[in-house]
């Protein structure tokens, strides 16, 4: 076979694929609204279950609804008879999916629900089918050519479309954004991404502070100390006026010998840059970029004249935000 017959045969399958999925977005209608509401005020847990590859997806769907603040599990339709039917209350919503809607294993767990008032939505092609009627929320798949005549292909993709529009749509009714999804995402590159300012600055003896009336002498020694490359100056009442770098001292020394004579308020530069706290660090890394520097002043709401810590680049780096 040559190469190109097998690019006809990739293209043919995706465009059965399309069409399915073309065909299902003009199928969306009221019930879908129905769903979101349901899923979006459900005090307990939504349950997906499915048989085979139709299985496949309702772990996957329940997956992506726990992601974005839904509590969602997958329970095994054959494990539901021997047992498992008891993680189902009455509060939670089941989901069931079948491309038939006529599948054995899924009998008991549609008559325990109708049998126990809990709510049934069903995502099924065949309107003639046990799980059609028997569903309290009906999310109709239109029938579609699956590539190749015999494996789930057009049916599984039109049936992972929907439930990650269900998924979208509930996020989107709760208001759940990049901060909730933090909290569940802490790990990974999604984790770091999602990471704020104050997530991994500096701050507490950390912080290097130094007094703007200091000689450089001792502002010297203190930069040593802590191996930030940074000191930075604050008055009096303690709010910052000023940054000192490694750099400036070197630039100062190359054309001045007095340095050990001045105070830190005659070297610093003034009006550093600040970045509130809960400023996503991925942006206090453009910020970084663009301004040509390695450190960023951290300050609370408004005041940026109180420093509450440190941001260098390594922190960013070693937290691998890019």
């Amino acid at each position: 076979m040559s190469k190109n017959k097998f690019a006809s045969i990739a293209k043919d399958v995706i465009n059965l694929e399309i069409k399915a999925l073309q065909n299902l977005k003009k199928n969306i209608n009221s019930s879908f609204y129905k769903a979101v509401i349901n899923i979006a005020k459900c005090q307990s847990k939504v349950i997906l279950c499915g048989v085979g590859k139709s299985g496949l997806i309702a772990s996957k769907i329940a997956s992506t609804l726990s992601s974005v603040g839904t509590p969602s599990f997958f329970l095994s339709a054959g494990d539901s008879s021997h047992g498992d039917l008891g993680s189902i209350s009455k509060k939670d919503i089941l989901i069931l999916i079948s491309y038939s809607g006529q599948t054995e294993e899924l009998k008991n767990v549609i008559k325990f629900a109708n049998r126990n008032k809990i709510l049934l939505i069903g995502i099924v092609s065949k309107k003639d089918s046990i799980l059609y009627k028997a569903s309290d929320i009906k999310l109709l798949i239109p029938p579609s050519k699956e590539a190749g005549g015999i494996v789930p292909t057009s049916s599984t993709t039109a049936q992972l479309a929907l439930g990650d529009a269900i998924a979208i749509a509930t996020m989107n009714y709760k208001k759940f954004g990049k901060m909730d999804f933090k909290k569940l995402h802490p790990s990974g590159s999604l984790g770091a991404q999602l990471k704020t300012v104050e997530d991994i600055m500096l701050s507490g003896n950390k912080i290097p502070f130094i007094n703007e009336t200091t000689k450089m002498q001792r502002a010297i020694n203190l930069l040593s100390e802590k191996k930030l490359g940074i000191l930075i100056v604050r008055n009096k009442q303690k709010k910052t006026i000023g940054i000192i770098t490694d750099g400036q001292i070197r630039r100062y020394n190359q054309k001045n010998s007095n340095l050990h004579t001045k105070t830190t308020k005659e070297i610093m530069t003034k009006n550093p840059i600040s970045i509130n706290k809960n400023i996503l660090a991925a942006k206090a890394l453009s910020l970084m970029n663009s301004k040509k520097i390695t450190s960023l002043c951290v300050h609370n709401k408004k005041n940026k004249l109180k420093t509450i810590g440190v941001l260098h680049i390594h922190n960013i780096l070693q937290s691998n935000i890019s």
